[in-house]
This record gives C-alpha cells, structure tokens and sequence, in this order.
C-alpha cells in the first residue's frame, strides 16, 4: 500500500515538474519576442508600403475580400488570407489557433493575436462540436484528420477577427481598395473569356446556371463589367471559404423554372419524333374516290346531259 502511494507521490511530482518546465520556457520564449520588438521596432510606413506592394498580386487580390448577404444587403471584408498578410507585414505581431482542450465530441479552441509593442491583445476561445451538417443531417466526426480541419476551419475565422482588431482600420481600409484596383486593372485576356470562365467555374463547382448569375447581377452576361467580375470573384471565394450558400446569393425560383423549360422543351421534341414515325393511310388503288363536284350518272339529268355532250 505505502508503495502504491509512493508510486502516485512521484508521479505527481514529475508532472509538476515537467509543467512547471514547460511554462518556464514558454514564458523566456515570450520575454524574448517582446525584447525583440522594443529593440526593432516596426516603422508604420514601411509597413503600410509593403502591404500595398503586396496586394497588388493578382493572385492574393482575387481571394483577399469575401462578401456575403445579410437582411437584404450585402455584407463584404477582407478574407483570412489578406488578414494573413496584412499581419505578417504590419510585424511584431504574434497570431495563432491553438487546441486548448480536446473533450469527447467536442474540442475547444483559442484564436489570439498580440501586437508585441504596444502589448495589445486579442483572443476569443470557443468550443467547436466534432460533428458537420451535410444534406439535413449531422454527421459525427470520429478521424482525427477531419477534427483538425474542422478546428483549423473555424479558428481561421475567429483569427481574422482577432487581427482585424489589432491592425488600424484606415490600413485595412487601403489595403481593400488596392486589392479591389487590382482585380479591375491586373487582368489579361478578353473580358468575354473570363466571363465565359467564371460562368464554367460556377456550373461546375456549385451547380449555379448563367440565368442564376443574370439574376443576381441584373442583366445579360453580355453586358458584365470588370466590377461584375470582382464582385462574383468575392462571391466565389465566399462560397469556397464556406462563409455563405450558393442558395445565399442565387434564386431557386430561376433554376427551376429552367429545368421546368428544358423538360417541356423535351416532351415536345419527343411528341414531333412520335408524330414522324406514324405512316399515314394510303388509300386503295382500285377504288375510285367520288368527289361533291363529279356528276352523278344515276341523275336523269345528268345523264341526258351526258348523252348529248357524247352525240
């Protein structure tokens, strides 16, 4: 029994220990990232510049602002990945997810970002439910891998908030507008090539038709602009950071009316086919088809009148 007991005393005592340990080290590491940030402290314009620089790559400019419908309106911000770059520009910016706690059915989180200099923090800790709705019903998640993605998924969204928080506003402000310049000026190719892309890329991905698309927007797809494009840009990067639903954007009511069209369509073309292959009725040789006009021989007048034309 005292060995039992002497067995659990040490064991608590090496747990303390290598606790004890690991805050210690934790604790030096962060003495020493805010050493560091005193030491080099970050100069604002040169950060602003290199976050301008950095959004005028077309290929961050066209993930770098979502935007989804709210109440009739439309709501739009930077993405996770501008707010990615917007932090590791701005510098002496510390900004992360960690798994806190990994409970049965359930994990919980914490999404931070700590501006080193000024010591300003933001944190939100939340609790994410190991299961996914798909198709009406929930689905429990039991592989490891698909828990992570589940966690990292939502924590990228409380970590934008976070740094959102932490940057100056006009910064993101500009940083927005030159990601949007952007998308308007940086293209290559035929605006009608890109429309027919984007149009394709919707069909294909999210099942969205072009009339879908010509209702949302307000008119032919002939007629959109390079802002059209942008704004299904920022549609589309919505639709793939699951932000929103394809149903959030595009009426039901167009696509099946089109479907309702196309079936219609389809019996018609059916009944003409049906139609074709019906024979029609020939009529018999031998017989002699009697017309209102022809005279009948049986009529006395008639065949007196006959007699005489023949004499």
């Amino acid at each position: 029994m005292n060995q039992l007991q002497n067995q659990y005393q040490q064991s608590n005592e090496n747990t303390g220990v290598t606790a004890h340990s690991t805050a210690s080290r934790e604790m030096e590491e962060v003495k020493g990232q805010i050493f560091m940030a005193r030491q080099f402290p970050r100069n604002v314009f040169q950060s602003e510049q290199r976050i301008l620089d950095n959004c005028k790559r077309p290929a961050l400019a066209q993930v770098a602002v979502y935007s989804y419908p709210r109440g009739g309106t439309k709501v739009e911000g930077p993405s996770i990945r501008l707010a990615e770059v917007l932090a590791q520009n701005w510098g002496n910016l510390a900004f992360g997810v960690k798994e806190l706690e990994q409970r049965p059915g359930e994990s919980v989180a914490m999404a931070y970002a700590w501006d080193l200099e000024t010591n300003v923090r933001q944190e939100k800790v939340f609790t994410v439910p190991h299961s996914r709705k798909a198709k009406g019903s929930i689905k429990k998640l039991d592989d490891p891998r698909d828990i992570y993605e589940l966690v990292a998924n939502n924590g990228a969204r409380r970590l934008r908030a976070c740094i959102l928080g932490i940057i100056p506003g006009d910064i993101v402000d500009k940083a927005v507008e030159e990601c949007n310049e952007t998308m308007r000026g940086g293209n290559k190719g035929p605006i009608k090539d890109r429309i027919a892309k984007s149009l394709q890329l919707f069909k294909e991905k999210y099942g969205v038709t072009q009339e879908q698309i010509e209702e949302r927007i307000g008119y032919n797809s002939d007629a959109f602009t390079e802002y059209d494009l942008t704004e299904l840009g920022k549609i589309f990067t919505s639709l793939k950071d699951g932000m929103s639903k394809a149903d959030d954007w595009f009426s039901t009511e167009v696509k099946k009316k089109q479907e309702s069209k196309l079936t219609e369509a389809f019996k018609e073309d059916k009944t003409k086919d049906t139609k074709k292959d019906e024979k029609p009725q020939e009529k018999p040789k031998n017989e002699d088809v009697k017309t209102d006009d022809e005279p009948s021989i049986d009529d006395p007048e008639q065949r007196e009148l006959l007699f005489e034309e023949i004499k």
